[in-house]
């Protein structure tokens, strides 16, 4: 439901009661991803949508009906072949709706309405809500905050606590066992790499309980949370961890998890959602190929910052659509700039005074794509700069050199829609071949098969 927080969130403001339908899980061709969500309101005012029309009338009436009885409904659609007229998607696919009414007085109204908030207001938050499972359970809501984040999501000084609460001091969040790995519960009997430390209680502040058994806002290692699933205390922790696991990465799925926070017990899926700033594409050196990029990569949603250490070219006049542009040498930019997981860094400068020490850096770097622009000999004879200066060649086997995938591009547009299909086929793990006659999979997005039992969940 997170995206369309802004549009909720001015209903929650408004005291509106409503319900909200949301894509659990996808399996084949269907058209939306998890997350996509549509609301109905009490006047029967719907906005978003869960499968670009397919379902979106009997989803409606789902909504309609969740407000009515107030209780929750997990419902599966797939394929109508033998009635033409039957409910169900055109193009094949499977999709899992969970259908959740969010009205005034709602226990769990609180703490979806500070996640509605949170990713309005363009703050990087996931909200974890219980799919199936307990009765008791089922949709209660658990929404992260990154610690050193503002309401923004731009970074903070280490020092700055924004306002946690629950916590008088702060010690990383580590308690007991030294060998704590990436904020994981670690459990023995928990696996997919988790750290095997039984000493540790998952790195999480105790905080007291309030009304309706949800939690007050709770420090963590890397971020604090509010509400909680009023059972076991270390589901929350463990959910929370991997919340913020989901997050990190910009992701939105399910995963299983015990009753009691752990691999062990009565399995419990959890549909966590993640909203997060947009994704930076630093783009270095401002020619005419980097004004097509740039107008490319505020169409795929990125917040594009072009960086040169000439004046004369680094301009708004040149780069109107950039959301930042940067005059500095461009490895010295890199060296004092934040960038993550999604950063993608595009190197058009083709001039080894820039290229060399830059790369050097970015190649370095935990960032998502790193390209180069240049012939195949400026290419071969980077490489060989780029190793006597130390670069290795497992860091060598990340350039993207000669930038972009082969389209037989020549202008400025065409090369700029070849850098952006790379980074997108290198995002979504594409092959880059022509769909004609291939036997890949259309969609690329691991996770997404539905998962669990479907059926009334409350």
């Amino acid at each position: 439901m997170l995206d369309i927080a802004e549009e909720l969130n001015r209903w929650v403001e408004q005291g509106r009661d409503f319900a909200v339908a949301t894509v659990v899980a996808v399996g084949g061709s269907a058209p939306r991803r998890p997350g996509a969500a549509l609301a109905v309101d009490a006047d029967g005012t719907a906005i978003g949508s869960v499968s670009g029309g397919c379902v979106e009338g009997a989803v409606y009436e789902l909504c309609r009906q969740a407000l009515e009885d107030g209780e929750s409904v997990l419902e599966r659609f797939g394929y109508s072949d033998d009635d033409a007229f039957a409910v169900g998607l055109t193009c094949g696919g499977i999709i899992d709706i969970l259908v959740t009414p969010v009205r005034v007085g709602d226990r769990v109204r609180p703490v979806i309405a500070a996640g509605l908030a949170a990713a309005a207001s363009g703050g990087a938050t996931a909200l974890a809500r219980i799919v199936t499972g307990p009765a008791d359970l089922v949709g209660r809501a658990l929404v992260v905050r990154r610690r050193g984040t503002d309401e923004n999501g731009s970074r903070m000084s280490a020092s700055h606590d924004s306002g946690f609460q629950g916590s008088a001091s702060y010690d990383s969040g580590f308690h007991g066992g030294t060998s704590y790995d990436s904020g994981f519960h670690g459990g023995t009997s928990y696996d997919s790499g988790f750290r095997d430390s039984t000493s540790y209680d998952s790195g999480f502040r105790d905080s007291t309980s309030y009304d309706s058994g949800f939690r007050e806002s709770t420090s963590y290692d890397s971020g604090y949370y509010e509400g909680g699933f009023g059972a076991h205390p270390e589901l929350d922790r463990t959910v929370a961890a991997e919340a913020g696991a989901f997050l990190d990465a910009g992701r939105t799925g399910t995963l299983e998890i015990g009753e009691q926070g752990s691999r062990c017990g009565a399995p419990l899926t959890v549909l966590v959602e993640s909203s997060v700033p947009p994704p930076r594409m630093i783009v270095f050196g401002a020619i005419d190929f980097a004004s097509a990029l740039v107008r490319v990569g505020k169409f795929l949603n990125y917040r594009v910052t072009v960086c040169d250490a000439r004046p004369v070219f680094a301009t708004e006049a040149r780069f109107p659509e950039a959301d930042e542009i940067v005059v500095e040498w461009p490895h010295r930019y890199l060296e004092r700039t934040e960038v993550d997981a999604r950063t993608v860094l595009c190197v058009l400068t083709h001039d080894a005074k820039f290229d060399v020490p830059l790369l050097r850096l970015a190649l370095r770097l935990p960032v998502a794509y790193v390209g180069a622009m240049g012939s195949r000999r400026t290419h071969l004879d980077r490489n060989a700069r780029l190793r006597e200066v130390g670069v290795t060649e497992l860091e060598l086997a990340r350039l993207r050199s000669p930038i972009g995938l082969d389209l037989g591009a020549r202008t400025p547009e065409e090369t700029a829609l070849s850098i952006a299909a790379e980074i997108v086929a290198d995002r979504r793990g594409g092959s880059g071949v022509s769909l004609t006659g291939a036997h890949t999979p259309i969609h690329h997005d691991a996770g997404s098969a539905p998962t669990g039992r479907i059926g009334s969940v409350a």
